[in-house]
């Protein structure tokens, strides 16, 4: 993804267009999210919470029309009252992965991320974090992420937070 945000019909060089996700998406992300949800990488949500929280979230659409992947991005303020977000429910189907389509993913949500003023942008990964520490995230950063976002992350799952600081 070439451009600063996110829009309908922009391309990344996999075969995915990113856009924003609407209400009619949430069974199309529920049911790309349910393999990460058996393996322990995502919550398990039901499709109205992603009905609901739509507007979080960005889609990486193929050219047959079906869902490649997502991810959301929620707002919120970071320890020290900074505008923060945490970027969440992150996944490239099976098929689709290695195709640069969780790169164009990630490049559109932390340019939606700066565009809304956000200053630092953090997820949880219980897996390596390759992708997020190729884009610039760094291990750490645990007691300036939001408090209340922190207090639900479970231990026994031994994710890692990341952090990457947006200019």
């Amino acid at each position: 993804m070439t451009t600063a945000t996110p829009r309908p019909g922009i391309r990344s060089e996999s075969v995915a267009v990113v856009r924003p996700a609407g209400r009619s998406d949430a069974a199309a992300v529920h049911r790309l999210s349910v393999p990460f949800v058996r393996e322990g990488a995502l919550r398990d949500r039901p499709v109205s919470r992603y009905a609901r929280d739509a507007a979080d979230f960005l889609v990486a659409e193929t050219a047959d029309g079906g869902l490649a992947g997502c991810v959301a991005l929620h707002r919120r303020q970071d320890a020290r009252g900074r505008a923060a977000a945490v970027l969440y429910n992150f996944c490239v189907a099976a098929g689709n992965q290695g195709r640069g389509i969780g790169s164009a993913l990630l490049r559109a949500v932390l340019a939606e991320a700066a565009t809304q003023g956000v200053s630092r942008v953090f997820t949880a990964t219980a897996g390596s974090g390759l992708l997020f520490l190729r884009h610039g995230f760094v291990v750490g950063g645990e007691d300036e992420a939001p408090p209340e976002w922190r207090a639900r992350l479970d231990p026994a799952r031994g994710s890692r937070v990341l952090v990457r600081a947006l200019n």
